[in-house]
């Protein structure tokens, strides 16, 4: 016997129809001799809706309130999950984030998770009740309600899993599994069988949808086994496991891309230290999450030019602020461009290998799209370019990399 927890997207859960095929494959799970712990989504669209809801009784609503607001969504997929289960014959009860007792930080919209309480999962299971939580949120220390931001749903699964020692999580979704590119926007985007947590992180940070980052960091961290699936066929889907040697022999495992992303840049700032210190605390403190950062020195003097890119959500407050801490060191100008778009390529056999980023650079070059700011690591390189070529060079690279065919 294992215990799994199993976690579905909105798109699984989107209507009644849907909910009782998730209602289904919970059962034949449990059939299977298997403890089963679910974790489920708003239905498709209504975060969304709550949202505008919000926006529409206030252009500036209190971050607090809209959490209280958006946490009603899972409140609704949850309950109507157990209902539907209770339907076809086995005990289940849903739970809302304060009942379970998932204890988060208190920055809301995006709030990260401190400790986990188990023991009423423990007692369902025992008495042989299926538990239905509702994922994308907390409580912080003093009782209000918090949300994990975009995806959080994928986070609440692979943190339950680790607090009740899961055999394994799944994460059924609209797709089957992981693949190299987006298959919307590359046809010969291919589905990987298996990916290593590393490159799973990077891809995430970079824009991949199919998981939250914060989500594979706790699988990471604590060695649980993610299996990406779709809730709509029985298809094997992708595990995300720890790195084995077999998946060094790929150069590049995959290809991400970002369109939600904002650059910034601090022109003629004195170059001393201490300055950019005193620009990214002011952003960590607003609770900023600053991505790629290149500083570049003068040679008309001890000044220096300093960019950075932020999420296209963070974009007015990062300006705002960027603005009051140019003035203060006496920098020149802010440039900005609020839409840029960022493509990256992952892959552990890029840490053997050399003229990767020629190859990777020379693809895009010979597409005509320029380059405006370079971010490496040992596993990836990501370059920020105009969205308007994004789908081209996400193609260009992919095929350069010969993506389509197995390592």
């Amino acid at each position: 016997m294992a215990l799994i927890v199993q976690k579905y997207g909105g798109t699984s859960v989107a209507n009644l129809e849907r909910l009782k095929n998730v209602a289904r494959r919970v059962i034949k799970t449990r059939e299977q001799g298997n403890d089963v712990v679910v974790v489920v989504s708003a239905m498709a669209g209504h975060t969304d809706q709550l949202l505008q809801l919000a926006y529409q009784a206030s252009s500036r609503p209190s971050e607090r309130e809209v959490d209280v607001i958006l946490a009603t969504g899972e409140q609704i997929s949850s309950a109507l999950l157990a209902i539907i289960l209770r339907d076809m014959g086995f005990r289940a009860k849903s739970y809302l984030g304060h009942q379970v007792r998932i204890i988060t930080d208190n920055v809301f919209g995006k709030a990260r998770i401190k400790t986990v309480e188990t023991w009423r999962l423990l007692k369902d299971l025992k008495e042989g009740i299926i538990p239905v939580v509702a994922g994308f949120q907390g409580v912080d220390e003093e009782g209000n309600i918090t949300t994990l931001g975009r995806g959080g749903s994928d986070t609440t699964a692979v943190a339950l899993a680790v607090a009740l020692r899961a055999d394994m999580c799944e994460i059924y979704t609209d797709v089957d599994g992981v693949y190299t590119t987006d298959p919307n926007i590359c046809e010969k985007a291919r589905k990987l069988k298996r990916i290593s947590y590393e490159e799973m992180l990077e891809m995430a940070s970079l824009g991949a949808k199919v998981l939250q980052f914060r989500s594979v960091e706790f699988a990471a961290k604590y060695k649980i086994p993610i299996h990406v699936r779709s809730s709509f066929t029985d298809e094997e889907g992708t595990i995300v496991c720890e790195e084995v040697s077999e998946m060094e022999k790929a150069l590049v495992s995959g290809i991400t891309y970002d369109r939600n992303q904002s650059r910034i840049e601090l022109v003629k700032v004195p170059d001393k230290p201490g300055v950019a210190a005193r620009l990214f605390e002011a952003l960590s403190d607003a609770s900023i999450i600053v991505d790629m950062i290149i500083q570049t020195s003068s040679y008309e003097g001890p000044y220096a030019n300093l960019a950075f890119t932020v999420s296209r959500s963070d974009f007015n407050k990062a300006l705002e602020i960027s603005k009051k801490i140019a003035q203060e060191l006496g920098a020149q100008d802010v440039l900005y461009e609020e839409h840029v778009a960022k493509v990256s390529i992952v892959g552990l056999g890029m840490r053997s290998q050399p003229g990767v980023a020629f190859k990777a650079f020379k693809a895009l070059a010979d597409e005509g799209i320029n380059i405006k700011m370079i971010s490496t690591s040992e596993i990836k390189i990501s370059c920020v370019i105009d969205p308007k070529y994004t789908e081209l060079a996400v193609r260009a690279l992919h095929e350069a990399f010969g993506l389509e065919k197995e390592a």
